[in-house]
């Protein structure tokens, strides 16, 4: 961080503003010219709040020289991090698949669909047990009875599960039953949650919230890392724009700038990006292409009577024909699938 002061400001407020900046655990250097005076400040600036150092009469603005997010950083962690949900991982060569209902609605549902998903390729299971909806009075999920079916199809097929938790009251029986919790775009900020979640150690899938900037998006994930939970798994589905023909617009840039910025490992979710199933195909083997460690995708075996986002959701043979493509194509990118 780079502090320029007001043009002739006297020693003593230079000293005032250094002598604070070192009670916060800096050092700092003064570079003095004909007509500025700088401070360059070289340690851990998140102890400091921009809002307190402009409350000082002789600073003139402050200049960031690197990104706030220090844990999620890659200047500070140059390799990719390669985070485990059960046996699957993501991050590393092979792609991370999790597809599945967008909500649980029955036993039979979502053991058929987590049969389907794993034969075509699937390496975790996705399934709603608690719905955030837009709506009170649409579905919500089973929510306690969803997370037990849950349970059943990972005894059936072997494969972990992922769901998304809406309350931190529910953190203790999401860190028994789930192998990584999911923390949904309207919870990106809910900064109570994220800290908590950051003294659990699954691995937690972050979404991007509804209009979230990248660095916001990696702020959030910086939440749980300070606390002490190092697996954060970033995931892409689409940010509100000025388009309304599909539910929101995919913003594959961003897995470039977050793997430009970032270590964290980041999947793309081409289900409620688009709103749209005919889009999911083309899309996921866009994201792989572009880079993405992985996708998330909504496997319905009836979307026409689904309980949610039918609209979004493709039957397992489409999905099927979805990992024939990514192979091919992650074959080109150096990945496997």
């Amino acid at each position: 961080m780079i502090i320029v002061l007001k043009q002739g400001t006297p020693k003593q407020e230079i000293d005032q503003l250094t002598n604070m900046l070192v009670g916060r655990g800096l050092n700092v250097n003064p570079m003095f010219g004909s007509d500025l005076t700088i401070l360059g400040l070289i340690g851990d600036t998140s102890q400091v709040d921009p809002a307190q150092v402009e409350s000082f009469r002789c600073v003139e603005r402050i200049m960031k020289v690197a990104e706030p997010f220090k844990k999620a950083n890659r200047m500070f962690h140059p390799g990719p991090s390669v985070i485990n949900i059960g046996q699957a991982e993501v991050g590393g060569k092979r792609l991370a698949v999790m597809a599945g209902p967008c909500s649980v609605e029955s036993r039979e549902q979502i053991t058929y669909v987590a049969r389907e998903v794993q034969k075509a390729g699937a390496t975790v299971l996705r399934g709603g047990a608690f719905k955030p909806r837009t709506s009170p009075y649409a579905f919500q999920g089973l929510k306690y009875e969803g997370l037990e079916l849950l349970e059943e199809a990972r005894r059936a097929t072997g494969l972990p599960i992922v769901t998304e938790i809406m309350s931190p009251y529910d953190i203790d029986i999401f860190a028994e039953k789930v192998d990584c919790i999911q923390v949904g775009a309207r919870n990106m900020q809910n900064f109570d949650l994220l800290r908590l979640l950051g003294q659990v150690k699954k691995p937690i899938l972050l979404k991007r919230g509804l209009s979230a900037t990248i660095e916001e998006w990696l702020m959030s994930a910086e939440y749980i890392m300070a606390g002490g939970n190092p697996n954060v798994i970033l995931c892409e589905r689409g940010i509100r724009t000025y388009e309304t023909y599909t539910r929101n617009t995919l913003d594959l840039s961003a897995i470039l700038a977050v793997k430009k910025l970032s270590h964290l490992p980041v999947v793309v979710d081409p289900s409620h990006a688009t709103g749209k199933w005919w889009m999911v195909e083309p899309l996921a083997r866009a994201a792989i292409a572009v880079g993405a460690d992985g996708l998330m995708i909504e496997v319905h075996n009836d979307p026409a009577n689904a309980l949610c986002d039918g609209a979004q959701s493709i039957k397992p043979d489409l999905f099927a024909q979805v990992m024939a493509d990514i192979r091919q194509i992650a074959a080109v990118v150096g990945r496997e699938a």
